[in-house]
């Protein structure tokens, strides 16, 4: 796509908001301006639609753990769907885009993704180097140092970047650095798994090239973006330390049990079902008391 858009214009006069029918229409081809349209809203209809189902499912989960109440956990008696968790990621996502700007939500949204993918690659580095009781404590402290290299390095290419587009003599510095952690964690470091039946290639060559070209595009997005990621970021720490980690592990055994029986028992009765229980056992009690 992009080979193709460069190839029909040059890439300053490239459109910002409508590259692809901007681009089409100079070279004479409007209809195709239309056809890239109905595609582009397609497509993001499509995105919307499962990024709401999935995100739901997440919620059921979280909600399940009681992070959040165990309301949003519930299902449709008859769908089998978790109703209450689609309607809240549904209300909230729509309010948010409705009180938000498209520049500052694909800006969120572009380097929360960048952070996932990049974490996702150091994640793979430190689970195929390092397993717990296992690997020698100096062989962690290297598998650290070297992440602090690659990772260091990677964010002065982005802001030497940032800072001088047109410069060169930084990346003489940076890029270097990038290769010795690299190769420092390639010669040094033996792999502690060896995956079954399929694995990433290449490692750590690929994964810390992932944290490399990520780190560069978040560097791209500007100083606003990591604000309201930052913002984000504190407000959800706070969120779980002080609250969803409590509720997830104080949230005695019997009483999650009691609460999985609770919810069955629900959704039993909207279903116009009785629910059955040994003439010794008796949860109504306890369930009333959750």
């Amino acid at each position: 796509m992009a080979l193709s858009l460069s190839m029909m214009q040059k890439y300053q006069e490239i459109d910002e908001n409508a590259a692809y029918s901007i681009a089409f229409q100079r070279v004479g081809m409007n209809w195709a301006k239309y056809v890239v349209a109905l595609g582009a809203l397609k497509g993001i209809t499509t995105v919307l639609l499962v990024g709401a189902l999935g995100q739901a499912r997440y919620t059921t989960h979280i909600a399940r753990a009681h992070m959040i109440p165990p309301w949003f956990a519930l299902v449709h008696p008859k769908t089998g769907t978790p109703i209450n968790a689609t309607l809240l990621i549904t209300i909230s996502s729509a309010l948010i885009a409705f009180f938000s700007s498209l520049n500052v939500l694909s800006s969120l949204l572009s380097l929360s993704t960048l952070f996932i993918f990049m974490m996702m690659a150091v994640a793979l580095l430190v689970r195929r180097y390092y397993v717990r009781e296992t690997t020698p404590r100096k062989n962690l402290l290297k598998l650290v140092a070297f992440l602090l290299i690659i990772t260091a390095s990677s964010i002065g290419t982005s802001a030497y970047w940032g800072l001088k587009p047109s410069g060169w003599v930084g990346y003489i510095i940076t890029v270097p650095l990038w290769f010795l952690g690299t190769i420092g964690m390639h010669m040094t470091l033996p792999q502690q798994r060896t995956p079954k039946f399929w694995g990433v290639p290449l490692v750590p060559w690929l994964p810390s090239l992932s944290i490399a070209t990520n780190i560069f595009l978040m560097g791209s997005l500007g100083a606003w973006a990591f604000l309201r990621f930052g913002i984000c970021t504190v407000v959800m720490l706070l969120y779980y330390v002080f609250f969803g980690l409590h509720a997830t592990y104080t949230w005695p055994i019997s009483n999650r049990k009691l609460l999985h029986l609770k919810l069955r028992m629900m959704t039993l009765l909207e279903k116009g079902l009785e629910p059955l229980y040994p003439s010794s056992f008796n949860p109504q009690p306890a369930i009333n008391n959750l």
